[in-house]
């Protein structure tokens, strides 16, 4: 077997079988398949496709092409994965709220994407976080608090690590057969029993149409059950941003405030219930989807998931009293500067992926990949969708290192939001279930 075999194969429609899989990813992790064999592999799928089967394998294949954890656990091994949108915070009150109701949540983060912002990003703001504890202290604070939230380590799915760089540069960041592989390879290489899914569909998500995050959300349903993994997702929207913060600090201070009851977020607690309800029902620790909103209900509104989150905290590095005095330990920006309504209005319509690429241009993310984030930019107090504005009214507060920065910004969003004379309908927060 060798790569030119492969990749003719998928060229001329005769999909990729287990063993080829297996072969190929082996290849990318120790160097022996090249460059220009990647890129050609990764055309070729985007082009002719592998089908389900073919992505089953290459998952595995990338999957075990580095270290497979095992976890020996008195209860269920959970994560969740969100295909990214603007103002997501999601995974920061979830992943405390299943630990808090029984769940074990090793959740491997990624950082920002594009006009996306990164989890990873996020728990960095945090003074003194560490999210690459390596395995050994993923184990550690698993076991003892019940989650963590980390980056993964250089032995998970190198496989994955190559063929991601290849694909940007490639032109086939879009192939939904390499999209799949490469998001379970990692989640599945963490060890999980369970996996929800959060995908994203409207002006802030990757995929723009339900028709197209429908085919992303089958595809890794399929896949990731097909590789024994069972996994439900949910179809969410991500036409305005989910929080009103945007921004990496402000987001955090935001899902805090939502914690531990002091302003409390209902986009952002109705889509976490409904992941964690969905999530725990798989996992059995619930009799169905409603119980186990309900259970992720109760686990933030006792303050249960705000203490777990506190002892992650700690337990990475950070203050031991983040809980009690978050306001002082997040960093803030300089610049501060109100955007005001230009017109007595509704917010018709709201661009959230150009959003979400100002908040990469004030800092708040990378524009290449050796830009060191700002985690203090950013947007708080994002006027949402239908919302009724006077004339003056501020509709978004910027946060900037500098007044030029703030001045670009407010262009920025001016640009994105459109007011009008009637309230538009406001698409429902979770469009769907898949699987």
């Amino acid at each position: 077997m060798d790569a030119r075999a492969i990749i003719a194969a998928v060229r001329d429609g005769d999909g990729l079988t287990p063993e080829a899989a297996r072969w190929f990813a082996q290849g990318l992790a120790d160097g022996s398949v090249s460059d220009a064999q990647a890129g050609a592999f990764a055309m070729a799928v985007y082009l002719k496709g592998i089908g389900i089967e073919g992505r089953v394998a290459l998952t595995m294949a990338m999957r075990d092409s580095g270290r497979v954890l095992d976890w020996q656990m008195p209860g269920p091994v959970l994560d969740k994965h969100s295909t990214g949108g603007i103002g997501d915070s999601v995974s920061l009150l979830l992943a405390p709220a299943l630990a808090a109701c029984g769940a074990y949540v090793p959740m491997i983060s990624g950082r920002g994407l594009g006009h996306t912002g990164g989890t990873l990003d996020k728990m960095e703001s945090i003074p003194g976080y560490k999210t690459d504890p390596g395995i050994d202290g993923l184990r550690r604070v698993v076991t003892e608090v019940g989650c963590a939230i980390v980056g993964a380590s250089g032995d998970i799915a190198p496989a994955d690590r190559r063929l991601y760089g290849v694909r940007d540069i490639s032109g086939t960041v879009e192939s939904i057969d390499l999209i799949t592989a490469s998001i379970l390879s990692k989640k599945l290489a963490a060890g999980l029993e369970v996996l929800v899914l959060d995908v994203k569909v409207g002006s802030g998500a990757f995929m723009k149409t339900i028709e197209d995050a429908r085919a992303l959300a089958r595809s890794l349903v399929e896949t990731a059950n097909g590789a024994g993994c069972k996994t439900s997702a949910l179809i969410t929207d991500m036409n305005q941003s989910l929080g009103h913060s945007a921004g990496n600090a402000l987001e955090v201070l935001e899902v805090m405030e939502t914690l531990t009851g002091t302003a409390v977020n209902e986009a952002l607690w109705d889509v976490t219930a409904a992941l964690g309800g969905v999530a725990l029902a798989l996992a059995g620790l619930a009799a169905d989807m409603d119980e186990g909103a309900a259970m992720i209900d109760e686990a933030l509104e006792s303050g249960r998931a705000a203490e777990t989150f506190g002892r992650m905290v700690t337990a990475l590095g950070g203050p031991a009293d983040f809980v009690e005095r978050f306001p002082d330990r997040l960093p803030s920006a300089p610049v501060t500067r109100a955007v005001l309504a230009s017109r007595r209005g509704f917010v018709q319509s709201v661009d959230a992926e150009a959003l979400g690429h100002a908040v990469v241009r004030l800092g708040g993310g990378r524009l290449i990949g050796t830009d060191k984030v700002n985690p203090s930019v950013g947007f708080s107090g994002l006027a949402s969708l239908g919302e009724e504005m006077d004339k003056g009214e501020p509709m978004v507060l910027i946060h900037a290192a500098t007044e030029a920065a703030a001045e670009a910004a407010e262009a920025a969003v001016r640009a994105a939001y459109v007011l009008g004379d009637s309230a538009p309908d406001e698409p429902p927060l979770i469009h769907e279930r898949v699987g």
